[in-house]
């Protein structure tokens, strides 16, 4: 059986595939001499790769490609290198990337030099005495992780006075669902022991007291950070923007997604690209209950104009688990402070309410992102699936339920009957998967977190994806993870729930593709596709699994067009958080939130 499979599979690598017989004109670029990852069942390996026009005009043997050069034919030697489709947003902020740019790196390694509150002071001090920073009246904070802290506890206003009661501060969870202000901050927000908790947040209490302790859940922290994303400028917003597209091509990202926007953003992205074409391909989804007045043309689209489209609707169910906000049906294992032992989160809306905004997107078309972690959360979005289902009837929607951190099996086979597609989180695996089995979840629930064990087995596509800036977009930690599952204590975490290294990278690729009906021009090295392509340094179907992470991104193409290389890397984050004019954004940041005043 095994010679039989060698030998068809030799018969679709020994003659290239054309766009026409013969095709002219010649190619306008080959690169051969590689190990080429097609993702194309039909064609899963190949030597050479000819473009014409931006798109795929032959792929096979190198001897057979090479006979596609003319006089203007750009041959490109790849010695050995292994190319693979560009890869597929499934689910990110790329705008929003930008925001780590202009504030003080609070991640813990190895992303960042936070390993508990001391550090976390100082890393706040350090930003602060930068001179272009040091010329604002304000200090923030970017991707603090109380699990990652020696103290395991978020901090509070009191560790934050510690580094200035005379500026306000915010520093901003890793999970973007939770941030801390100190006490000026507060003073300037108007937060006191009579301020109530809004519907769908918590404003966390000193013990035994009505005054807030600094840390802000949910609502309470989005009510001072969504005016603040609506109000920036155009100029801000593409700043942040490039910078976003940017950092997401050096991993080698060719899609983009901004996963929650709002109006202005959205209408900010589609200007941009009227100006020029964007580097990579964005597809925005905007706020079903903030942004909706964009849902039309030119923004919605099912095509690009010149590198944008606005993809549909974002909807929020609850929270995270890792700042243990989501919702779920069983307590958390150890409860933050100032909850009871049955503490099980909390969802962001009712019932009644969930099944009228996805009835909303299922009336008028709109494809639907929604976020749900919890299992709770996941159990609200099936029903209201089932019941606008029952009203509207059943059609190809392509739904997505994002991070479905906790599903259960029998959710997962609910997602196969409604057509939902899972994007998974497996990156949890890795930065929280030792903190979802001690703290969060139990070894139990912690095991099955982002089950794509079970939704292969079922025959399902799923998509995996980064959340970038919960974590920055690296394409090869989201693909070792979905293979691995290698916590940072080195445990294997839900073997089970482990996936092939082809399984992974069609997640990131043709699944993710999929995801956005994009399949039929993206996702695989298939004649006539558009030429998105990635060169790594080791090919991830042969090396070591244990060692994906450790793959680099080499060159990133886009429509046949170089984007990237890494021999002239300079990140995009790095630039920017050198520059006055990113600092002047965060200044304006602080000043819509309220924490410092206008200066006219």
């Amino acid at each position: 059986m095994k010679a039989s499979i060698a030998a068809l599979s030799a018969l679709f690598v020994s003659a290239p595939v054309f766009a026409t017989s013969p095709p002219k004109p010649f190619a306008d670029t080959i690169y051969h001499n590689a190990q080429v990852i097609t993702v194309n069942d039909k064609q899963p390996e190949a030597e050479a790769v000819a473009i014409l026009n931006g798109k795929i005009l032959a792929v096979g043997e190198a001897e057979e490609i090479l006979r596609l050069k003319g006089d203007k034919t750009k041959v490109v030697d790849l010695k050995g290198l292994t190319m693979i489709p560009g890869f597929i947003d499934a689910h990110g902020h790329v705008m929003n990337t930008g925001l780590q740019a202009v504030s003080a790196n609070l991640l813990s390694p190895p992303d960042g030099p936070v390993t508990d509150i001391a550090s976390l002071q100082q890393a706040l001090r350090k930003w602060a005495e930068v001179p272009v920073n040091k010329a604002q009246d304000f200090i923030i904070g970017f991707g603090y992780d109380d699990s990652q802290l020696k103290e395991q506890i978020h901090p509070t206003r009191f560790d934050l006075d510690k580094v200035s009661t005379d500026v306000p501060i915010l520093i901003i969870h890793q999970s973007g669902h939770i941030g801390v202000m100190n006490s000026k901050a507060l003073e300037m927000m108007k937060l006191t022991a009579t301020s109530k908790n809004p519907p769908g947040g918590v404003i966390r209490r000193v013990k035994d007291s009505d005054e807030p302790n600094g840390v802000l859940e949910e609502s309470a922290f989005f009510g001072a950070l969504i005016p603040l994303f609506t109000q920036i400028s155009p100029d801000e917003n593409e700043m942040l923007f490039r910078a976003g597209m940017d950092l997401y091509a050096k991993y080698g990202y060719t899609t983009a997604q901004e996963g929650r926007s709002m109006s202005d953003s959205v209408k900010t992205m589609y200007e941009i690209a009227q100006q020029e074409p964007l580097p990579i391909d964005v597809v925005a989804y905007t706020d079903i209950q903030l942004g909706t007045d964009t849902l039309t043309a030119p923004y919605l689209s099912n095509s690009y104009t010149n590198g944008f489209r606005l993809g549909g609707v974002k909807l929020t169910l609850d929270g995270s688990p890792q700042g243990k906000t989501a919702w779920l049906t069983k307590p958390y294992l150890i409860p933050p402070e100032g909850q009871s032992a049955e503490y099980r989160g909390y969802p962001i809306m009712s019932d009644e309410e969930a099944e009228k905004y996805v009835g909303m997107a299922m009336e008028n078309g709109w494809q639907l992102l929604t976020h749900a972690n919890g299992d709770a959360s996941i159990d609200q979005y099936i029903r209201a699936v089932k019941n606008a289902t029952a009203k509207y009837g059943a059609k190809e929607r392509r739904f997505v339920a994002i991070h479905a951190q906790t599903a259960r099996e029998d959710q997962v086979q609910a997602f196969k009957d409604l057509n939902v597609i899972p994007s998974f989180f497996p990156m949890h695996t890795f930065y929280w998967g030792d903190w979802h089995a001690q703290s969060v979840l139990g070894d139990e629930r912690a095991e099955n977190i982002s089950p794509t064990g079970w939704a292969l087995d079922r025959g399902m596509i799923f998509t995996s994806h980064h959340d970038a800036p919960v974590a920055f977009p690296d394409s090869m930690r989201v693909y070792s993870a979905t293979v691995n599952r290698i916590t940072r204590s080195g445990r294997i975490l839900g073997k089970d729930q482990r996936v092939s290294a082809m399984t992974a990278l069609k997640a990131q690729t043709i699944w993710s593709a999929y995801q956005h009906f994009e399949e039929d021009t993206k996702g695989s090295i298939e004649v006539g596709k558009i030429a998105d392509l990635v060169f790594l340094s080791d090919n991830p179907l042969t090396i070591d699994p244990m060692k994906l992470a450790n793959i680099s991104v080499v060159t990133t193409i886009k429509n046949g067009k170089i984007i990237y290389t890494k021999a002239s890397d300079k990140t995009a984050l790095e630039s920017c958080a050198s520059s006055i004019k990113c600092q002047k954004l965060a200044s304006h940041t602080m000043m819509i939130a309220g924490l410092i005043p206008h200066k006219h």
